[in-house]
């Protein structure tokens, strides 16, 4: 088992807001990615650096999706590491948790079971509650359906995330 260290002391690695960003893509347009999801532009984002909401139709650069996408997630990393004062992670653990945060939001993982779970040192169940129901629907329709072509890609990297954070047991 790789070393874990007090929250307080990791950030994002490079390597995975990289691979953040490549799950996410880049639409130089907001859309709609997934029906029933918020407006999104450049690597995921549903807000502005000011905090306000995309709208459809607004146009980005790449470089500025990247300097927005980072912004966002070091706002959410402050929160993160609050939420887990007293927790210890690896690397690849926070990595993927901020991954998840960015995808569902800071809210969502403050009231989440895997923050609880991770207070708790109940790291295997943790990694479990990367799968759980309420995470792989979009606008209540299961992702996990097989075959279908809505959000497949939600389910697909849950199951990333959750074979990640099992193997950073290992």
């Amino acid at each position: 088992m790789a070393n874990r260290i007090k929250v307080a002391g990791l950030s994002l690695s490079a390597v995975a807001f990289i691979t953040l960003i490549v799950s996410e893509g880049f639409s130089p347009t907001a859309t709609v990615p997934v029906k029933g999801d918020r407006p999104t532009v450049g690597f995921g984002s549903t807000y502005h650096q000011d905090g306000s909401a995309v709208k459809i139709g607004e146009t980005i650069s790449a470089v500025k999706g990247l300097q927005t996408a980072q912004a966002h997630i070091s706002k959410d990393e402050v929160r993160f590491r609050q939420s887990l004062l007293s927790v210890e992670l690896t690397q690849s653990e926070y990595d993927l948790y901020i991954d998840w945060v960015y995808q569902y939001g800071i809210g969502r993982w403050i009231a989440s079971p895997m923050r609880q779970l991770l207070i708790d040192g109940e790291y295997r169940q943790a990694c479990d509650a990367l799968l759980l129901p309420e995470y792989r629907k979009v606008a209540g329709y299961d992702c996990s359906t097989p075959g279908n072509k809505r959000c497949y890609g939600v389910w697909v990297r849950a199951q990333d995330r959750h074979r990640r954070c099992t193997d950073s047991l290992q």
